[in-house]
């Protein structure tokens, strides 16, 4: 399973409709696929991000939810050139500050127009990175359309554990897939991780959380249970060196299986 950011930035289609950047380096990836692999695509934030930094600042995204510039831009090219191998999108969204949030309401009431407006899909997964909009609503909103809620390891969320027992330990995709991202160390800025995870060859002493490993294994093994497919995915910010970090979990995971046993 490969997570693919690029398609983050730029859609694979212009507002042409003419092939971007992203559609021919998404079809040269997808000439070394087998069979048995399967991507997972990040929406672009054009789509999804309520603030867009340009020009040294943040400005209002005038396309935010455009379910059109999302089918059309995005979806449909995407399922052309990747079809079956294609496992999952993540609609990322950045984290709200105070003055910029809206209503818990307003908030879900926008997003359920957004999603009965594009197509009926079970690969669809959300992160929300603002607690705040963590409410019942947003998870009736989600086991509504069969939406993944991902748990995400990063900067101003709550502890994993947290957060999967704000959703009271449910999981909403209709494709029983989970996606858990850990990104980043708790309080610790994107500039800061990747310094001191750099070059990203060993697990930097002090950096990985030992709760990061422990909840992510204990909501694998929730999963497991209730034959849901958890995938998780690790960047090297985590904690220093994505490989090791992903050993170490599977060990973890493995041990605890057996003692279970």
């Amino acid at each position: 399973m490969l997570e693919i950011d690029f398609t983050f930035y730029r859609a694979l289609l212009d507002a042409d409709l003419r092939p971007t950047q992203n559609y021919h380096v998404l079809e040269t990836y997808r000439k070394y696929l087998e069979k048995n692999d399967r991507i997972i695509l990040k929406v672009p934030q054009a789509i999804f991000s309520q603030k867009l930094w340009r020009g040294g600042k943040l400005i209002e995204n005038n396309d935010y939810l455009n379910a059109d510039i999302f089918t059309r831009q995005f979806y449909e090219p995407a399922n052309d050139i990747l079809g079956d191998l294609l496992s999952g999108f993540i609609f990322e969204q950045e984290y709200q500050r105070k003055k910029d949030r809206i209503s818990p309401k307003e908030y879900v009431e926008t997003l359920g127009r957004f999603l009965k407006a594009i197509p009926n899909d079970r690969r669809y997964h959300i992160e929300t990175r603002t607690d705040f909009y963590h409410t019942s609503s947003y998870f009736e909103m989600l086991q509504d359309h069969g939406i993944g809620h991902i748990l995400s390891h990063w900067t101003w969320l709550s502890p994993l554990r947290k957060q999967f027992l704000n959703s009271n330990t449910r999981f909403f995709n209709a494709g029983k897939q989970c996606i858990v991202r850990l990104l980043t160390p708790p309080r610790m800025r994107y500039e800061e991780s990747y310094a001191r995870a750099f070059p990203f060859d060993k697990i930097v002493d002090g950096m990985m959380s030992p709760q990061m490993i422990s909840d992510t294994i204990g909501i694998t093994q929730e999963g497991m249970k209730e034959g849901i497919c958890v995938n998780v995915i690790v960047n090297n910010r985590a904690g220093g060196n994505a490989p090791l970090i992903a050993k170490e979990i599977v060990t973890r995971l493995m041990e605890t299986s057996l003692r279970s046993d």
